[in-house]
């Protein structure tokens, strides 16, 4: 087994907590595990980025190569372009469909949704709407990675547990709403 994953997004949107998730689910099963996080301007909705590799084999190298990424999450559908050079050709990218306009010169949205629709395997969510609708307006992140939880290689019910591990020391309402966003996201990503 082995999953490259570009995890992306503008600072505050989670994808820390994401990777946070992933790497604990991939730990209890005993696998390998490399992160390397850049993080931009976070604090100013700046660009994030993490790469995660696990496998059942050890890796030497904690950065993902071009073409060579099997996953994109991307809280954000400019920021999945952004990393579309990264990903293979049988790839997934698993990505909010609403943009977070940051910047004055956003690119316009019904180019990159067309830029989006060229890639074969793309999964775009209104994640924070379905999170508002929902009554788990602070898990979108996590409604994400439901739905990239087939094209991850990851049983459900270890990220499930991962989920509630993380989010433990929290408290029992908020590991419930991640556990019912993770639910969400899983009813409408990758089969």
């Amino acid at each position: 087994m082995k999953t490259d994953i570009i995890l992306c997004g503008v600072g505050g949107q989670g994808i820390l907590s994401i990777a946070t998730i992933i790497g604990e689910a991939a730990m209890n099963e005993n696998l390998y595990i490399k992160q390397a996080e850049v993080h931009g301007m976070s604090q100013r909705g700046g660009d994030v980025q993490s790469n995660l590799r696990i496998s059942s084999e050890p890796i030497h190298s904690d950065l993902i190569a071009l073409g060579s990424a099997d996953v994109i999450i991307s809280m954000e559908p400019m920021e999945a372009l952004r990393y579309l050079p990264y990903l293979s050709k049988d790839g997934w990218i698993i990505t909010s469909s609403v943009p977070f306009v940051n910047i004055p010169n956003y690119p316009d949205l019904e180019a990159v949704k067309a830029e989006l629709k060229q890639v074969a395997n793309v999964v775009a969510i209104d994640i924070e709407q379905m999170a508002k609708d929902n009554g788990v307006p602070r898990s979108a992140n996590v409604i994400l990675l439901g739905a990239a939880q087939h094209a991850l290689g990851i049983d459900y019910d270890k990220l499930e547990a991962a989920v509630r591990r993380v989010f433990a020391r929290k408290g029992d309402a908020i590991v419930e709403a991640n556990v019912k966003a993770l639910a969400l996201g899983a009813k409408c990503g990758v089969s």
